[in-house]
């Protein structure tokens, strides 16, 4: 492939602490919301609906925990133990950025401590000072759906505006200790997903309101306004760095050319993707806003200051992470549908799919890219793109996930197009950097990394990590560029 990125591409992968952590009774971690997802036997892969929303029922099993269910990301993959040999393989492999989250459960484990746990605060330095060493960048992202399961239980998650002062005392923690090394972050990981998978994102359990969606978008307000203030404190106290938005980005095509159906996916490119874009870099909301808070009977308590700071810090970076494309009918009697990480989508007959439904379209990202420059003029991190799938370790302790490479190569043309189509794209973080608790089924089974995990769904297995295929296969493209 010719080479067509900037010299200052950043190339890496990402992890999530509530997906690889662990160590959840260690070191005066507290419970996270992550902490109720549980590992369901007879899970359906292409019908998560059942883990999309958490209810009371749910919460009260897993604060006891009798044992009757399992719950992987407690346990994640050891990186908590495991960090530096982990590090250390993706800087073999050429890494130059790694994303990483801040679990704030573990730093403030009920979320309304004003000392933040020292244990905490150690372990992190250790992480960074090794991402440093290795001479890679820190990317951290501060809510990767980590939040204390206390702000659940005592404020009804996000929905509450108190959330918004506990949080920025939080990230205030985190660059007061981090800014001279940490030059990159993320507020929210994808924020729009209060849209589709609204506890592990806001915290609101649909059984504690009279008004769901209510309760999901006011949260969200609050988490737009949350993210403005946390980016004014870090413009005062650490110019030098960057603080960037990021959704789940699902490019949406219109399932003919009949009118009516281009209109259906303008609509769920607004309400999936748009609604949270527009707000956050616009720093108000669209235009559309007003009809989708009118047919969902939503009226938001918006503060004159809510509107000040949002107008007046935006986010220096927009960034996605993409896995597929979706599709969208006025009619949709008869249709077929498939997930589309946790959203339901029309299938497009013009697509393959993993064994999860997700449907692989890598050209969706280079359009993706171009409309998303071409509405912000703003600059673009990919910091999540990845194939989940079952892979085999052999007997002679090898992955050959060719699928994988294929996948990802496919998806890099695509990026160097748009880059070669003059969108201004920072770097790429695949999902992941090594195999995880998957986000939104909770299995081992599905792995994304370049790096085998020995463990099984049950979390059994030695938790050697081996180098698959993919990673020589990465290593040599970074090595290239």
């Amino acid at each position: 492939m010719e080479q067509k990125f900037p010299v200052d591409f950043l190339w890496g992968g990402a992890i999530a602490a509530c997906q690889a952590e662990g160590a959840f009774q260690e070191g005066g971690r507290g419970l996270a919301v992550s902490d109720v997802s549980f590992y369901d036997e007879k899970l359906d892969r292409k019908d998560l609906s059942r883990h999309r929303k958490m209810t009371s029922e749910d919460i009260e099993k897993a604060i006891q925990d009798q044992g009757t269910r399992y719950y992987p990301k407690r346990h994640g993959i050891d990186f908590y133990h495991h960090y530096a040999e982990d590090i250390a393989l993706c800087a073999e492999m050429g890494f130059t950025v790694f994303r990483f989250s801040i679990a704030w459960s573990r730093v403030f484990p009920t979320g309304e401590e004003t000392i933040p746990n020292p244990e905490a605060l150690s372990f992190y330095d250790r992480v960074i000072d090794e991402i440093v060493r290795h001479g890679m960048k820190p990317l951290v992202t501060l809510s990767h759906f980590e939040m204390p399961l206390a702000l659940t239980e005592n404020y009804n998650g996000w929905q509450d505006r108190r959330l918004i002062s506990f949080f920025r005392h939080f990230a205030n923690t985190m660059f007061e200790r981090y800014s001279d090394r940490v030059k990159l972050w993320v507020s929210f990981n994808e924020i729009n997903a209060g849209n589709f998978s609204s506890f592990k994102s806001t915290g609101v359990v649909q059984d504690r309101t009279e008004n769901y969606e209510q309760a999901v978008y006011q949260a969200v307000h609050h988490q737009f306004v949350a993210a403005a203030l946390i980016k004014q404190d870090l413009a005062r106290k650490a110019p030098d760095n960057q603080l960037g938005c990021m959704i789940a980005y699902f490019a949406t095509y219109p399932a003919t050319s009949k009118p009516e159906d281009v209109l259906a996916a303008q609509m769920e490119d607004e309400l999936a993707n748009l609604y949270y874009t527009d707000t956050m870099i616009h720093g108000r909301y669209p235009h559309y806003a007003k009809r989708i808070w009118k047919e969902k009977g939503v009226q938001l308590d918006i503060l004159k200051e809510d509107q000040t700071v949002m107008q007046n810090y935006p986010p220096d970076f927009l960034a996605i992470s993409y896995y597929m494309s979706s599709v969208a009918a006025a009619d949709l009697d008869g249709a077929e549908e498939t997930e589309a990480n946790l959203r339901q989508t029309l299938v497009n007959p013009y697509l393959e799919s993993s064994d999860w439904g997700w449907q692989i379209d890598p050209l969706g990202l280079r359009y993706s890219l171009n409309h998303l420059y071409g509405r912000y003029q703003m600059p673009l991190f990919i910091v999540e793109n990845g194939l989940g799938a079952e892979d085999e370790l052999t007997a002679d302790l090898q992955v050959h996930d060719d699928y994988r490479i294929h996948y990802l190569e496919s998806h890099i043309q695509a990026m160097a197009e748009a880059v070669e189509d003059g969108v201004e794209l920072m770097g790429y973080t695949t999902w992941s950097a090594l195999d995880i608790i998957s986000s939104g089924t909770s299995e081992m089974s599905k792995r994304y990394g370049f790096i085998y995990v020995d463990q099984d769904d049950l979390g059994n297995g030695s938790l050697k990590r081996y180098k698959k295929d993919s990673f020589y296969w990465y290593q040599n493209w970074i090595k290239g560029q």
